[in-house]
């Protein structure tokens, strides 16, 4: 599944520029009006990147930023504040409330796909490296449970790897070991040569098949497997 990008601001024509060429990069788009349509959206849809403007009717950036600071699962979501309010006051303001970046207007839509870019791929890698983290406390867990003695029971029926594997074509496995080294849609289209479109059915089909529901659930299934290096 393609990445979502939550984008909160209140001008019309700003937040549909941003839509259009986010979408155009790959990524999964949601637009709010105002800080509380934003702040629903946020625990709705769960974005892996905030864009918000601070000026905005009711309740504004800085508030809703520090809202969502205040929930553990949100602590490291990439949030870029985009707005005119560049005082350095407001910049430190900013920077303390948990913004990873204070980009002024006006701004150019190139300099926002980079950046955004570049948050997401730290942001991938960071949460690559947890779910190995819990893929390795998990093995480890297992094997101290298969040293105790246990009652008989009949083992629910879970995929072979090798089967898997068997079933994986050779695009899909390059999709996936790409996967796990936390690499977007569009980075993976670049080393593979396709686009983010048709990587994300690849995606669809690895999901599928190993009968998990999102990216996390797939890198761990993986992980635990053995199915990437």
């Amino acid at each position: 599944m393609p990445l979502t990008i939550l984008i909160a601001e209140d001008d019309e024509g700003t937040r549909l520029a941003l839509c259009d060429y986010l979408e155009l990069e790959g990524y999964s788009v949601l637009m709010a009006s105002h800080g509380e349509m934003a702040l629903s959206q946020v625990f709705s849809h769960q974005p892996q990147l905030i864009i918000t403007d601070i000026g905005m009717p009711g309740l504004d950036g800085f508030t809703l930023v520090q809202k969502v600071r205040q929930y553990p699962a949100f602590r490291l979501l990439p949030v870029i504040f985009l707005t005119a309010h560049n005082q350095t006051q407001d910049r430190i303001r900013g920077y303390q409330l948990g913004c990873d970046l204070y980009l002024p207007k006006p701004f150019e839509l190139r300099e926002i796909g980079a950046i955004v870019r570049n948050l997401l791929e730290r942001s991938q890698l960071i949460q690559s490296a947890w779910i190995q983290q819990v893929a390795l406390s998990t093995a480890q867990q297992r094997a101290l449970q298969s040293s105790e003695v246990v009652s008989e029971a009949i083992a629910p029926w879970t995929p072979d790897p090798a089967d898997l594997v068997t079933e994986f074509t050779a695009r899909e496995q390059d999709v996936l070991t790409l996967l796990s080294d936390g690499l977007s849609n569009a980075q993976i289209g670049d080393r593979l040569f396709l686009s983010p479109r048709t990587v994300e059915k690849y995606v669809s089909s690895l999901l599928r098949k190993t009968e998990t529901s999102n990216r996390s659930e797939l890198l761990r299934f993986a992980i635990s497997h053995h199915l990437v290096p």
